[in-house]
């Protein structure tokens, strides 16, 4: 089992200690940080001691412990997957079946530092979109999986930090500075992506952000960890087991709103739960349309020779891509995309190469839609006529063919007034957004939760739901 060393101002199991100079460039970056963490990061609830899982190895079995610390305390840390492999191979691209980079290929340099800090950016990104909501949580349950998707999304940046430090030099330290400096919405210096612009004002948006949003993270941070360089497929290969907690979040957290309203809707026998203050499924679904359709914009273009170079040159795989059958060099394959032709929507064959991203989106969509099934079963199982939808994925799209397109969410391409017609039939309105906005109230006394909420089936780490999640 590759243990933490925890004796060290930066925990790591990399052998930290025997790299002075790079160990000096991190513990410098080290008070950087906790001031962003500090004037950034969760606001309010710094001094209150929270019941943390922290990493302490990186093997799959017991690779963390549960403890109540203050965050500000929390040992953030730089960990890569232990290296199981006798002979690691390059698995797809033109440096296929070649060992595997320890450091970086000097003709590589550049795109393989721009997907570093672009993955980087979306780590302190989020903690910054979700910096108020404790104000507002739903439950000291709830409050503590805000807290802990923060200090991994942290963890997270320390992860790509400490790559750029010890494989880019100068450059490497100059972009590490960059991701303190940029903030979520800041028309000024905005974080790099779109979705990480956007705001999260309540509870509802945090849980479809963790589900739809964190869910992109977990397919970018998935064909990351083909990549032919090994440092950066073991750190990803780690920060994915961190990852899928923050999917759990937002998919039980969705499922609980769902739970609350059908509960409602069967006692009081009405489809308006809301004069109960509860959040109603058309509602729900506006909010899942806007989401899905944001998060998919993460993809990029559906055909994109940037994704295809990436790939060519072993930086970026495809999800899974040991499992995939075909020669993993896609020369003279052919993949099938949705594409925007004369105003209508139609299947076209196009190179393999050219559609790694959609490739990717494809696999993403599916994966989503496991989720939404899950949902619906509730939906079903509480005898209520109603179904949650993804929508089209040409649907309020920004980004790639169908960017600035009126496509509804059923797929139909309409016209500029017909959309203005409809917008807030299939996405939030100001209106819907002041309603759900009106039930965030906090509630802080231990095993109680607010009314637009079931209680979770179980408790943390197996504790019992009326424990003191957050110690206030």
């Amino acid at each position: 089992m590759a243990q933490v060393d925890y004796s060290e101002l930066i925990p790591n199991n990399v052998d930290l200690a025997s790299d002075r100079r790079l160990k000096r460039a991190l513990e410098a970056w080290h008070p950087k940080f906790m001031d962003w963490w500090c004037n950034y990061g969760p606001d309010q609830y710094q001094d209150k001691a929270v019941y943390l899982r922290t990493a302490v190895s990186v093997d799959k079995d017991g690779w963390a412990q549960f403890d109540h610390v203050k965050m500000p305390d929390y040992r953030w840390g730089i960990f890569l997957a232990e290296d199981n492999r006798d002979e690691k191979t390059i698995n797809f691209g033109e440096h296929k079946g070649q060992p595997v980079w320890q450091e970086v290929p000097g003709e590589y340099r550049g795109p393989l530092r721009r997907l570093i800090v672009t993955q980087g950016d979306t780590e302190p990104a989020s903690v910054e979109q979700q910096r108020i909501l404790a104000a507002t949580a739903p439950s000291l349950y709830d409050m503590r999986n805000l807290f802990q998707v923060n200090v991994e999304e942290a963890r997270h940046l320390w992860a790509m930090v400490y790559l750029l430090m010890a494989h880019f030099g100068r450059d490497g330290r100059e972009e590490a500075e960059e991701l303190l400096e940029r903030r979520s919405g800041d028309p000024d210096k905005p974080r790099i992506l779109g979705a990480f612009n956007e705001r999260t004002p309540d509870w509802l948006s945090f849980y479809m952000f963790t589900y739809f949003t964190d869910r992109d993270g977990k397919y970018q941070l998935a064909s990351l960890a083909e990549s032919a360089f090994d440092p950066l497929a073991r750190t990803c290969q780690f920060m994915l087991t961190e990852e899928a907690h923050h999917m759990y979040v937002g998919e039980t957290g969705v499922a609980r709103v769902i739970q609350r309203a059908c509960d409602l809707m069967r006692e009081h026998r009405t489809d308006d739960v809301r004069k109960f203050g509860a959040i109603d499924l058309p509602t729900l679904q506006k909010y899942v349309n806007f989401h899905f359709s944001v998060s998919e914009d993460l993809f990029g273009a559906e055909q994109s020779t940037n994704a295809a170079n990436y790939f060519t040159q072993g930086l970026k795989g495809r999800y899974m891509e040991a499992r995939i059958k075909d020669d993993h060099l896609l020369k003279d394959s052919p993949y099938s995309v949705t594409d925007l032709v004369d105003g209508e929507l139609r299947q076209q064959e196009v190179p393999a190469l050219t559609a790694i991203n959609e490739r990717l989106r494809d696999d993403y969509i599916a994966d989503c839609q496991r989720g939404v099934d899950r949902w619906n079963k509730l939906i079903r199982d509480a005898g209520i006529d109603f179904e949650i939808t993804l929508p089209h994925r040409a649907f309020h799209r920004q980004i790639g063919v169908f960017s600035g397109a009126h496509v509804t969410p059923q797929g139909k391409v309409v016209d500029a007034a017909t959309w203005a017609a409809h917008e807030y039939d299939w996405l939030p309105s100001p209106a819907d957004h002041e309603y759900v906005q009106s039930l965030m109230q906090q509630v802080t006394e231990p095993g109680r939760f607010a009314s637009w909420i079931a209680q979770p089936r179980i408790g943390i780490n197996n504790q019992p739901i009326e424990f003191p999640y957050v110690k206030l």
